[in-house]
Formats: structure tokens, C-alpha cells, sequence
């Protein structure tokens, strides 16, 4: 019988000692699994926040772009305004200049043409008193020669006329109206812009009628009168025409070589060029 109390005590005992430890260990699992749980929470409020903050993160993102961009597009608009303004700007100044120049072209025609009626306006002649002899009351009183017919007069022209007129009579050969009508062009408007080239046609009047010493006198004029016309090189080389005429083969060859120094693009300077290889093929070869 005590065999068999002991041995029930001990089966009990052994059972006890194998329950205890099941049961703390259970406990331990169950604490892990509590905390297991409670990281998995906090994991997934944590991602939770980082969704949110990267949400609006972007949303910042978006309005930052979008405000870029119209500033951007305001400042682009603000260029294109601006260059619209300024090519405006440019075209009313050249407009503006151009009227300007025309204006002063209109000024300078007028004041050629008061200069022209000034000049026209004839001068009554003077009447001086006729010296008597006191000691003669009787003699008869000098007699006054006939006043010179007046030139014609160029009262009203303007000198666009007036040098087209010079000029028709030129092409119509009528050489002698032409001299006259440059000449009275020329001291009428000795300033206007066609002052070179009616001088020009002075000597090419004379160059036509074979007066090749006065055509010479009259390029000269051109070329010390207005050194900074287009009718320069021109009339350095009809100069050299005229003396190569006269039979001055050094002045001519002088006058062409400096229309071909100082005028080489031009075409009195080609003309001269090839005037120069034209009296040297017929020079006799030393």
C-alpha cells in the first residue's frame, strides 16, 4: 500500500514539475506574440505616415511645377510682349526717319528755290545824276546806253526741272542749250545734290563737240569741286579719253591709272583698266 502511495505521489509530482514549465512557457509566447502584434501596428502606422507625408510631398511637388511653370509661361509672354514692343519701336523710328529725311530733302528744296527767286529778282538800275558844267548851260546831256537784255530768267523752277530740262536739251543734242541750261542749274543750286552731275554733262557736252580742252576744264571741275560724288570716277576717266584726244598719252594714262587705284569696283575703273591695256598694245615694243 505505501509502495503504491509513493509511487502515486511521485507520478503526481513528476506531472507537476512537467505542467509548470508548459505553462510559463506559454506565457512567454503569448507576451511575443503581444509584442509581435503590437510592431506589426506600429509598422503599419509607420507606413501609413510615410504614404501620407509622400502624398503630400507630391502634391507639393505638383503646385511648386505648376507655379514654375506659369511663371514661366508669364515670363516667356513678358519677352514676346516686350520684343513685339520694340520691333514697334524700330519701325515707327525708321518711319519717323524716314520722314525726317524726306522733310530735310523738302527743306533743302525750298531753300533752294527761295535762294533761286532771291537771285532772280532783278535789280532796278540805278540813276546817277549827270555832272553839269555850270559853265555850260547849254550843253547837251550824256546819253545812257541800253540796259542788256536781261538772261532768262529762272524765277519758280525748281531744280529738279530745271536740271531735267538742261538735261533733255543734252539728249537732244542741242549742245549749246544744255551748257546754258547746266551753267544757269549751277548757279542757281550751286548746293544741290545734282550740282556734280551737271557739271559732269558740262564736259560731256564739250566732249561730243570735240572741244576736248574745255572737256578737259570741265571734269577737272567735277573732280576739285565734289571729290566726294559718284561722278569721280567718272569724270577721271573721260578726262583721260579727252587728253589721250589732245594727244597728252602721260596725263591720260595719269588720270585712268587713278580711277583704277581709287575706283577699282567701279566701272569708270574697269573702262579706265582697259583703256590703259589699249594704249599699251599699240605703244611699239623697245
Amino acid at each position: 500500500m505505501k509502495n503504491m502511495l509513493t509511487i502515486t505521489l511521485a507520478a503526481v509530482l513528476l506531472c507537476g514539475a512537467g505542467v509548470a514549465p508548459a505553462a510559463a512557457q506559454s506565457r512567454e509566447q503569448r507576451q511575443m506574440m503581444a509584442d509581435i502584434r503590437m510592431l506589426q501596428e506600429q509598422t503599419q502606422e509607420l507606413n501609413v505616415a510615410i504614404m501620407t507625408l509622400t502624398q503630400a510631398l507630391q502634391d507639393s511637388l505638383k503646385a511648386v511645377n505648376t507655379r514654375l511653370d506659369d511663371a514661366n509661361n508669364s515670363t516667356r509672354k513678358g519677352f514676346a510682349d516686350q520684343k513685339v514692343i520694340i520691333d514697334d519701336m524700330g519701325k515707327d523710328m525708321r518711319a519717323i526717319r524716314e520722314r525726317v529725311d524726306d522733310t530735310n530733302v523738302r527743306v533743302s528744296n525750298v531753300r533752294e528755290e527761295l535762294e533761286a527767286l532771291r537771285s532772280s529778282i532783278p535789280v532796278g538800275p540805278q540813276i546817277t545824276a549827270a555832272p553839269t558844267d555850270p559853265a555850260d548851260p547849254n550843253a547837251v546831256p550824256p546819253t545812257t546806253p541800253p540796259p542788256a537784255p536781261p538772261p532768262p530768267s529762272t524765277a519758280g523752277l525748281s531744280p529738279t526741272r530745271m536740271f531735267d530740262t538742261a538735261r533733255a536739251d543734252y539728249a537732244a543734242a542741242q549742245w549749246s542749250l544744255a551748257v546754258t541750261g547746266f551753267d544757269a542749274f549751277l548757279k542757281t543750286f550751286p548746293r544741290s545734290e545734282m550740282a556734280d552731275d551737271a557739271q559732269f554733262y558740262i564736259g560731256e557736252t564739250y566732249y561730243f563737240q570735240n572741244r576736248w580742252p574745255d572737256a578737259v576744264a570741265a571734269y577737272n571741275q567735277v573732280i576739285q569741286n565734289y571729290p566726294m560724288t559718284n561722278a569721280v570716277p567718272d569724270a577721271y576717266y573721260k578726262r583721260g579719253l579727252a587728253q589721250e584726244r589732245l594727244g597728252q598719252l602721260d596725263a591720260a594714262r595719269e588720270s585712268w591709272n587713278t580711277a583704277v587705284t581709287k575706283y577699282p569696283d567701279s566701272d569708270a575703273g574697269r573702262l579706265a583698266k582697259q583703256a590703259l591695256d589699249r594704249v599699251a598694245r599699240l605703244q611699239p615694243q623697245p
